[in-house]
């Protein structure tokens, strides 16, 4: 460039981009300053305004040249994993947005002052153009680059602003490779989309907002030339890979806790995702004691809910198709997720009777277990004969496959037979508890069997019969 020339550069640009706001033009320039800090690890991108009422967005970084305004992917930025646009395409865009706008606009750097104009293209008279019309830096020294602004107002840079996850105020819950979870910092507002930092959607009922920074093919051709509006089936593949990746509790919590909202409609959007319900549902089940249940079974209320509940289990609420496949998981180290039958089969393995000796029975309830010889007579059994070394009463007993408690056990191995205290409530309970108990006895027979169901009433014919001498 020759000292104190003014030479033109031809942009190219016309009319295009009728329907961009200035807060669009003023986006790039931040994108731009951004992604120069990024690039440079040079000190954070400023944005004021002077006493005269301009805007300023500065960097630190190398200065921009007019080179730059070629409009080309930048192969520096479209290798790296830490900036927002492709220089060139987005500057060029502002600057002819600006234009529009009657927006005063100068580029200063150490390597010369950038300003533009409406020119006659070179050898076309007829056909006017916008062009780069650049000088000599007026301050060769300047550190970086200093976009100034006349005719731009408060609102246009705060719009701008908005577009930036830099600017957010989102909290970052987890990073991954894929990109980033973040929470928002107002639960009202929606779900915003970022990708490498910069605004490209909004979702109204998503749970957490995300930065996606592993660009995959679709999402990079929906990448419109406003870079935003960008429809949810380009990015619903990046969000899914993000959540898949996570392994905190913080994360995976509120997805937990957003589950037991599916049957009141207000589930957010990621939880109509199977994979993503089931790998929360994994992650949880690392961090958490958890034991995940169906409506169905919270309404039935057994007591195997209760009992899970005072071992420190979380009933997490899943549907019943999520249910289903979650005996097919494991957690992070290898133990298997628990339903409720999960966690019943394994509160029975690890069960221990609690007994209860007749000092610590109730007069009431002493008077019904003092029946217990007369009960065997009737029936016709004598309980050394038959095996049966003692009655004994336990205030817990296993869970049977509905999740409730067993009333009465029969112990070959122990010779004896455990009823629940329950039982001793009422006479005619522990009596019937007693005698089918007995008849296990007896007969060797197990549950659920035409076998037992044959001894049984043949004891109910002898006590019939004996009832009636």
């Amino acid at each position: 460039m020759n000292d104190g020339a003014e030479q033109f550069f031809d942009l190219n640009i016309e009319r295009v981009l009728e329907h961009w706001p200035v807060a669009f033009a003023i986006r790039e320039i931040i994108a731009n300053a951004l992604d120069e800090h990024a690039l440079t690890r040079t000190g954070e991108p400023v944005i004021t305004k002077d006493p005269a009422g301009a805007w300023h967005v500065a960097d630190f970084g190398r200065g921009l040249r007019y080179e730059h305004l070629t409009q080309k992917e930048n192969d520096e930025k479209r290798g790296s994993d830490v900036v927002i646009g492709q220089f060139g395409m987005g500057l060029k865009d502002a600057l002819a947005v600006f234009d529009r706008h009657d927006v005063d606009v100068v580029i200063r750097s150490g390597h010369g002052d950038i300003t533009t104009r409406q020119r006659a293209k070179e050898s076309f008279a007829d056909v006017r153009t916008l062009h780069a019309v650049i000088r000599p830096a007026a301050d060769p020294g300047l550190s970086g680059t200093d976009v100034v602004l006349r005719g731009v107002t408060d609102d246009d840079v705060a719009a701008a602003r908005r577009f930036f996850l830099h600017y957010s105020g989102d909290e970052l819950l987890e990073s991954t490779s894929a990109g980033q979870v973040l929470k928002r910092i107002d639960p009202g507002a929606p779900g915003r989309i970022y990708v490498k930092g910069l605004l490209v959607a909004e979702e109204p009922n998503f749970l957490f907002s995300y930065n996606i920074t592993d660009i995959n093919a679709p999402l990079r051709r929906a990448l419109n030339r406003e870079r935003s509006n960008v429809g949810r089936s380009a990015y619903t593949d990046r969000v899914k890979a993000i959540l898949k990746q996570c392994r905190s509790a913080q994360v995976a919590s509120p997805l937990a806790d957003d589950l037991a909202e599916f049957a009141t409609g207000r589930m957010h959007d990621e939880l109509s995702w199977r994979e993503i319900t089931l790998h929360a549902c994994t992650v949880l089940a690392t961090h958490e004691k958890v034991v995940f249940v169906t409506p169905s079974e919270l309404q039935e209320g057994t007591p195997q809910l209760r009992y899970a509940e005072q071992e420190g289990y979380r009933l997490v609420t899943v549907s019943g198709e999520v249910s289903a496949k979650l005996n097919q998981q494991t957690d992070f180290d290898g133990k298997p997720l628990l339903d409720l039958s999960g966690y019943r089969e394994a509160w029975n393995d690890s069960f221990v009777f609690t007994l209860v000796s007749t000092a610590e029975l109730s007069p009431r309830e002493n008077s019904v277990y003092a029946l217990t010889d007369a009960v065997a007579r009737l029936a016709g059994i004598d309980l050394r004969r038959a095996g049966v070394h003692s009655v004994v009463i336990s205030e817990t007993m296993r869970l049977d496959v509905t999740g409730e408690s067993t009333l009465g056990l029969w112990e070959p191995g122990e010779n004896r037979i455990v009823i629940h205290r329950s039982q001793l409530a009422g006479a005619a309970a522990y009596c019937a508890t007693l005698l089918h108990e007995l008849t296990h006895a007896v007969s060797g027979e197990s549950d659920n069997s035409l076998e037992f169901e044959a001894a049984l009433t043949a004891m109910l014919g002898k006590i019939a019969l004996q009832a009636l001498k």
